[in-house]
């Protein structure tokens, strides 16, 4: 016997979530992931050049 999970168990479960959540909290939650995502993503833009600086280089300077 194989255990898929169908369209039907798929729905109840979706009903379920809704009738214990709400569908205002819901959207407040998957508003608050979006505006994380969106955080994430400019900050890994804002410092590409991090990753590409060379660790020994330790803000060494030529004392000549």
């Amino acid at each position: 016997m194989t255990m898929s999970i169908g369209f039907w168990q798929i729905a109840i479960v979706v009903v379920l979530v809704v009738l214990l959540f709400g569908r205002g909290k819901i959207s407040d939650l998957m508003g608050d992931v979006a505006k994380g995502i969106k955080s994430f993503k400019k900050g890994m833009a804002d410092n590409p050049d991090s990753s590409k600086k060379d660790p020994d280089d330790n803000n060494n300077t030529n004392n000549n």
